[in-house]
């Protein structure tokens, strides 16, 4: 079995006029809704064996949020600019090349790639993931090349809405 989390970005800041889009940092209102995410996955048993994490600042710092309160490294976080390029056939590039030891795999990033991506696995799909929403998806296979042919299911969708 293959378990795949995909992670839209905590809300960041537009008010730094100056910083570039990938430099934008969080919303102190975006950390807190995390943290409400965090605690949902924590109460299910959630302890992904890889993080990978789109190079932006808001996508970066998030990962690290997840981590922290995940029990995962910070050091191990792998940060890979294809996350951020906005294709999902990049990051499904990604997952297929993910070392099959991995039995669970997060990944945070943006929209719309996230969220195209999480639709090719959810059926019906989503119109869109919020920011801090985790996809959980199960693959009955025992490799992540595998899993467009596997037999799937969702294990849940979460937003800090459903958790006020």
């Amino acid at each position: 079995m293959k378990t795949l989390y995909l992670v839209r970005h905590a809300k960041s800041s537009w008010d730094h006029s100056g910083l570039s889009d990938e430099e934008r940092p969080l919303l102190p209102k975006g950390m807190e809704r995390s943290r409400r995410v965090i605690e949902f996955l924590k109460k299910r048993g959630v302890r992904p064996d890889l993080i990978l994490s789109s190079p932006a600042v808001r996508a970066l710092e998030t990962a690290r949020l997840f981590a922290v309160g995940l029990d995962y490294p910070e050091k191990d976080i792998v940060v890979d600019r294809k996350i951020y390029d906005g294709y999902y056939d990049r990051l499904l590039d990604l997952i297929y090349e993910t070392q099959n030891a991995i039995g669970s795999l997060m990944i945070f990033g943006h929209n719309p790639t996230i969220t195209n991506l999480a639709n090719l696995f959810l059926h019906p799909g989503i119109d869109e993931l919020s920011t801090s929403s985790v996809v959980a998806i199960r693959f009955d296979t025992r490799q992540w090349e595998e899993i467009p042919n596997a037999k799937s299911r969702q294990l849940f969708i979460v937003s800090p809405k459903m958790l006020k």
